[in-house]
């Protein structure tokens, strides 16, 4: 049977390793990642699996069956800066497990082969590149525009790779790994308060939203705070704010609408001077395509307005986007079922933090994710927590859906 208290053992283990008063700290491509992976390694002596590094950073754990037909269990171990204890990890370590039972079920040989995938940088948290790891395998990297993006210290992700031994001009082939994928599972914690609200332990994910990234300069004119008659200011950070306040009902016209201007620079950036230009991030998120960009739409309308009204101009700059993805049906049918198995109660709800399993449904590989409660809806701090009993009935589900989608795969 599937033990689900060996991966809280291994959880805390981890949290003991990588993290520290302020949180977690296995930000991708740093020491205490590297240290991390080091860690996971250990765990996978005598398991009769082959393991290996792809040429984006990836780590592939393969238990092969007796088809080569496979099921990917994926997650990734790095984090954010203080972040929690169970953001990625708690997907890699309970697919682990997993695998460490199909192993012993099947006398190191099920009928279709099995693996999971620790993917490389999900959190995007040092460069500012989610998925990376996950959009190599899919194919919708950006080699160009990604070597020369840089962290507060001015490190090149180019530069970052190579220490790693990953050389970004090859990060494509990382593609290598899609041959006979026929199905792909992810567990993650929710990041959000719904299942807490509704009392259940867990849920299906309906697919994750599509995402708008953009950066956002507004351009005014710099001016002495001392001198400058209000009425003839061009003041940009003031166009910037008013925009900052009117994405908040542009998205609050639809229910599963998100819209955050997460960062605003100033310069000169000084007490004594009007703000002569002020650039500003907006990510914005639903799980239909139409509704995400009439949002899009609005909110470069509210820009262009508020610029005029304040005598100054704007320009946006795409950082980066994602369409919504819908996960598949059979899978949900069968994350519904192995969730109803486990809690007696499920929840069906879109995802609307970006995760890995978007790169591989966008491929067409079948894909569904389970979310397990998160307390307070808390996430990317140390105070995200779960409830240990939800984790072990997290476990014990991803272990049958991953029975329930074996099946399936050798049905189709």
């Amino acid at each position: 049977m599937v033990n689900p208290k060996t991966v809280l053992q291994h959880l805390d283990e981890l949290r003991a390793l990588t993290s520290d008063e302020s949180g977690a700290q296995r930000v991708a491509w740093s020491p205490t990642w590297l240290k991390a992976r080091a860690w996971f390694d250990e765990k996978l002596k005598g398991l009769p699996v082959e393991h290996h590094c792809d040429a984006a950073g990836n780590h592939w754990i393969t238990l092969a069956g007796r088809s080569e037909k496979s099921l990917v269990i994926g997650s990734h171990l790095d984090s954010v800066p203080n972040g929690g204890w169970l953001d990625g990890s708690l997907g890699v370590l309970a697919g682990l497990e997993v695998l460490t039972e199909l192993a012993k079920k099947y006398n190191g040989e099920p009928p279709c082969t099995v693996r999971l995938v620790d993917w490389a940088d999900e959190e995007g948290a040092r460069f500012g590149r989610s998925l990376f790891g996950s959009s190599a395998f899919a194919g919708s990297h950006t080699i160009e525009a990604d070597r020369v993006r840089t962290d507060r210290e001015g490190i090149t992700l180019e530069t970052a790779l190579r220490d790693c031994g990953i050389d970004v001009n090859r990060i494509g082939e990382a593609g290598n790994e899609r041959k006979n994928i026929a199905a792909y599972l992810e567990l993650h914690i929710e990041q959000g308060p719904v299942l807490e609200k509704l009392g259940k332990p867990l849920g299906v994910v309906q697919g994750t939203k599509g995402v708008e990234r953009w950066a956002i300069t507004f351009h005014g004119q710099e001016a002495h705070s001392g001198s400058t008659p209000m009425e003839v200011r061009r003041d940009a950070l003031a166009a910037a704010a008013k925009l900052a306040l009117e994405i908040r009902p542009i998205a609050r016209k639809h229910p599963q609408s998100v819209a955050t201007m997460g960062s605003v620079k100033t310069f000169p950036g000084i007490v004594t001077a009007v703000v002569g230009r002020c650039e500003a991030t907006l990510d914005m998120r639903d799980l239909d395509a139409q509704v995400l960009a009439g949002m899009l739409r609005e909110a470069k309308e509210a820009s262009e307005r508020f610029a005029q009204e304040e005598r100054c101009s704007v320009e946006w700059a795409k950082i980066w986007s994602i369409e919504p993805i819908p996960f598949h049906p059979a899978l949900i049918n069968l994350c519904e079922e192995a969730i109803m198995e486990t809690a007696g109660v499920s929840e069906q709800l879109p995802s609307g933090p970006l995760h890995d399993a978007a790169e591989v449904a966008r491929l067409g590989i079948p894909t569904v994710m389970m979310f397990v409660q998160s307390l307070n809806g808390l996430s990317h701090n140390r105070a995200e927590d779960t409830r240990r009993e939800h984790i072990e009935q997290a476990v014990i589900a991803l272990n049958r859906l991953a029975e329930k989608t074996l099946t399936w795969i050798q049905q189709q």
